[in-house]
């Protein structure tokens, strides 16, 4: 990530998130002790109700991105993303970080791919083999 961004922000409700008995494990170990390249701050409040709709990750985000003026939000949630896009936010998701690593030759996407199968992240059963072909093409 730090290798990708100049700044990788998270706020506390995220954070805790990836803390959660829910989480997978590696994802709990791995937030049980973070990078020195993740800054982790507080939920700042926020007066748009348009938020209030969004699970507490979300909204989280969206207010801290708009009170940083942040340029992008990594964000996977439909409703969560199309809120940062009508805001005026660029919005990448967890497949858009991992082709953008791979594109920088950080990472090897196929071997990334299999990895999140493993995980508990939601897609549609050809949506992973897509996303590596079209990069293929790329």
């Amino acid at each position: 990530m730090p290798r990708l961004f100049e700044e990788i922000l998270i706020p506390l409700p995220v954070f805790d998130e990836l803390r959660r008995s829910a989480a997978p494990l590696a994802v709990q170990q791995w937030a049980g002790s973070p990078p020195g390249w993740l800054e982790i701050l507080p939920e700042p409040p926020t007066h748009d109700p348009g938020l209030l709709a969004l699970d507490g990750g979300e909204k989280a985000a969206l207010a801290l991105g708009l009170a940083l003026h942040a340029d992008l939000i990594l964000i996977d949630e439909r409703k969560g993303a199309a809120a940062a896009v009508h805001r005026g936010f660029e919005v990448t998701g967890t497949l858009g970080l991992l082709t953008r690593a791979a594109q920088l030759g950080l990472i090897d996407l196929a071997g990334a791919l299999d990895r999140l199968k493993s995980t508990n992240f939601r897609y549609r059963p050809a949506m992973l083999d897509e996303v590596l072909a079209k990069y293929k093409k790329s």
